[in-house]
């Protein structure tokens, strides 16, 4: 698929082949805090900004041999090359951020300027007592989170949803994620915004993390600190409002805590058509956490109810999977730590042929026994081996900061398009 025409969104499964993606690469957002701001910047802990980058290198160097890779950063620019856009989204950003006084002097940056600001942050111009008193270092908080842009937005179908954020530290991802769908310059699809669909309501929330595409007529969806009840309604409402046939929306619940929990994608993923990585103490045991399954048919729900959990409802459904455990079988303590590292966030290239951290040791053995060849990332990136004539595999990053960010291969990725055709 050539970058010269616009590219035309598609998922209709987690698994099918990869085709154009959506990336953020970490810049100096990552590293514009101090331990003291950690918290509200959502990070346990700072991170080595140039351990990260290197890390990420690798997750771009192998996105690149298979698929389209669209940069935020370089699609922002571009959007703000046009007066009208760029006016339109800074005014929503610092009417929103109370920053208003800022306006002025932000419109007369370049597009590249601007952009950089947009992302790593615009310090305080301290001119009153009220500001010094603040104890604020930024007008425009930097976007700390950015690198992780499976959650400001999400493509269902033909649809980019542009997501309503929990946490107003991350609401700019989205406001800069709905500018670059709606500009019409990369994308042909529709843009449904999740903060119009809410008409301000608090308690709408959604994040890319939670909403797994498991079929064009199934969706699996986490409810949990990130994503609402209130929030999954109105992507119930929106996305099987119309068309004839019956529809699915399977909704599981997760626990506030630990704060690796905090998206569905962190404790299940999709490896292939009939397999899934699962952290086995939430799916597969007896918790007080629901799985629920929503039927619509030809627009409208028609029956809500508690089922037995997600796989048991996929099964009925026709979507059999075997269950693959993050930190292996023998050992809980194994598969708490490795959850805890993303071990169950994985991003599939192609059914069967998945990315994840190296660390997950225990994890990765398990994959083996169960049929997937490990592979290091830079066997991939040399040309030593090739994606497409390898069986079902799992590729290795180096991963040492990037799992200290709270997230994995699935977080920093946001697929635009993927096709049910294998590779060639």
């Amino acid at each position: 698929m050539s970058k010269e025409k616009k590219c035309t969104l598609q998922i209709q499964s987690e698994t099918g082949k990869l085709e154009a993606v959506l990336v953020h690469y970490p810049g100096a957002e990552v590293e514009n805090m101090t331990p003291r701001h950690a918290q509200r910047a959502l990070y346990s802990d700072i991170l080595n900004l140039s351990i990260a980058r290197r890390e990420y290198d690798q997750l771009l160097a192998v996105l690149k041999k298979t698929s389209d890779v669209y940069e935020v950063a370089d699609l922002l620019i571009k959007v703000l090359e046009h007066e009208d856009l760029k006016d339109d989204l800074v005014r929503k950003i610092c009417t929103l951020e109370q920053a208003t006084g800022y306006i002025d002097s932000l419109m007369e940056l370049s597009a590249s300027a601007l952009t950089k600001v947009l992302i790593e942050g615009l310090p305080l111009q301290v001119n009153t007592l009220a500001d010094f008193l603040r104890e604020e270092y930024y007008a425009l908080k930097p976007l700390y989170n950015y690198y992780f842009t499976r959650d400001p937005s999400a493509v269902i179908g033909n649809n980019a949803l542009v997501c309503k954020m929990a946490n107003s530290v991350r609401v700019r991802e989205s406001l800069i994620m709905d500018a670059i769908f709606r500009s019409g310059l990369f994308f042909n699809g529709n843009v449904v915004n999740g903060y119009d669909l809410s008409q301000d309501n608090p308690l709408v929330m959604m994040e890319g993390g939670d909403i797994l595409v498991v079929r064009d007529d199934i969706l699996l969806i986490g409810n949990g600190v990130r994503t609402s009840a209130q929030g999954i309604d109105l992507l119930v409402q929106e996305f099987c409002k119309t068309g004839s046939g019956k529809k699915h929306v399977i909704v599981q619940q997760l626990p506030g805590s630990p704060e690796s929990f905090i998206h569905l994608d962190m404790v299940f993923t999709l490896l292939d058509h009939d397999k899934a990585m699962i952290y086995k103490p939430l799916i597969m045991n007896n918790t007080p956490y629901q799985t629920v399954h929503m039927q619509i048919d030809n627009g409208k729900v028609t029956k809500i109810s508690s089922v037995s959990g997600i796989l048991g409802i996929l099964r009925k459904l026709g979507v059999d999977l075997t269950p693959i455990v993050c930190g292996g079988k023998s050992d809980d303590w194994d598969q708490e730590r490795e959850q805890w590292h993303s071990g169950a966030n994985f991003l599939a290239l192609a059914p069967g042929k998945v990315i994840s951290y190296a660390r997950n040791i225990h994890t990765l053995e398990e994959l083996h026994k169960n049929g997937f060849e490990v592979v290091k990332a830079a066997d991939i990136i040399n040309g030593q081996r090739d994606i497409a004539s390898s069986g079902n595999c799992v590729i290795t990053l180096e991963g040492s900061e990037l799992p200290r960010g709270g997230g994995g291969p699935r977080c920093m990725t946001m697929p635009l398009r993927r096709t049910t055709t294998e590779f060639p």
